[in-house]
């Protein structure tokens, strides 16, 4: 049975360490502007040239311009282009979890002040869990912060009300409300199972910083025309992430080898 006081003290200590380190505060607070004001940029450069002039169903993929119904083609372009910027929003719950849980095993390991936690009378499962949700919890803030932050500003970059409510629809909102926090949850079982294994927290990173390449091939895919997102290719994406969650999470807790590292870490 977890105990979850347990749980939030890991939580709290994780958090404690966590904030007193420049290079996570920076990658929670500027990465998320930088994602956020990417789109804003593009959307304000050529929000006032993507008129009945400006854009026609040509500059569109065919597969997305079918999805684009009787929208316009200025909207369908706007549409269609910030669905590339929809997958910056997928990084986020991946880059920013990995920067923390990365450093949550093998930093310990290096300073010796999980020793002492290990041989408490905290069981493996609550260890993991604690260090999993410390990294989890503020890649999804900030990921929801930064897309509500987008949704503010992005009319006053002179999108149409249609393409507001796109940015409104299950399209966006699945995947950052779902599958965003899935990939949160895969990137952080797999950061700590690579930082358990390895004795630098910066190839820790790097390793890990690997889950970030599926999302760049869809980034390219897409780009290419190969691939659309939409409603179903997200909700197959979080069936797979599921999947891929639990595995991750049962195989980390079996590989997290306790007593090696209570009796031979050096």
């Amino acid at each position: 049975m977890i105990n979850f006081k347990r749980v939030r003290t890991i939580i709290n200590k994780e958090w404690a360490e966590m904030f007193k380190n420049r290079l996570v505060l920076f990658t929670i607070v500027l990465l998320p502007l930088v994602f956020t004001a990417l789109p804003l940029v593009i959307l304000f450069v050529i929000g006032p040239s993507t008129g009945s002039a400006g854009a026609s169903s040509a500059d569109v993929p065919a597969q997305f311009a079918l999805a684009c119904g009787n929208l316009p083609a200025a909207d369908c372009m706007q549409i269609y282009l910030l669905n590339e910027f929809l997958l910056l929003y997928l990084m986020m719950p991946v880059i920013i979890p990995i920067t923390i849980a990365a450093y949550s095993i093998v930093g310990e390991k290096t300073t010796h002040s999980l020793e002492p936690l290990l041989a408490t009378p905290i069981t493996t499962e609550e260890l993991l869990l604690g260090k999993g949700l410390a990294a989890v919890i503020p890649g999804v803030i900030a990921t929801v912060g930064a897309f509500a932050l987008f949704l503010i500003i992005a009319p006053f970059s002179g999108i149409s009300s249609a393409v507001r409510h796109y940015l409104l629809g299950p399209t966006w909102l699945l995947a950052i409300l779902l599958v965003g926090p899935l990939l949160a949850v895969a990137a952080v079982n797999f950061a700590m199972f690579v930082s358990s294994r390895v004795s630098d927290p910066r190839v820790a990173e790097q390793v890990s910083s690997i889950l970030i390449l599926p999302v760049l091939i869809l980034l390219f895919t897409q780009i290419a025309g190969v691939v659309t997102i939409n409603v179903p290719s997200v909700l197959i994406t979080a069936v797979v992430l599921v999947g891929a969650d639990i595995a991750l999470v049962f195989a980390g807790a079996r590989l997290f080898q306790r007593e090696t590292i209570l009796t031979r870490w050096k």
